[in-house]
């Protein structure tokens, strides 16, 4: 897998292509990432993150064919790939095993957020 490391952004949006399954779209995806972790996204952002996973082999994507709905215009639907499911799975048990790790804390110690 080339460039395996993924910042936050980047780990956020094949989690939000994950979910979002066959309706993973531009527009769907930015308001995904608005509903669940209350972040504004600009499109410019959202493309040039989401080339550059294709590029680095975590997502794969093909055009849809023109709907009336969309003035006859195709979206772009995103999939992630087996290396995509791999760096995530990796990701997510890192994650874990440094959590199990951490003492446990409470937000009476350190306050909230």
């Amino acid at each position: 897998m080339k460039g395996t490391n993924l910042g936050e952004f980047e780990e956020l949006l094949l989690l939000i292509v994950l979910i979002l399954e066959d309706q993973a779209y531009v527009l769907k995806i930015q308001e995904e990432i608005r509903n669940q972790v209350q972040r504004d996204t600009s499109m410019g952002a959202l493309h040039a993150s989401l080339t550059r996973l294709e590029e680095k082999g975590f997502l794969s994507s093909e055009m849809t064919g023109a709907t009336a709905e969309r003035g006859g215009r195709r979206k772009r639907i995103y999939q992630l790939s087996s290396d995509g499911k791999i760096v995530l799975n990796q990701v997510r048990t890192q994650r874990e095993s440094l959590w199990q790790q951490a003492p446990k804390f409470s937000l009476d110690t350190y306050g909230t957020i």
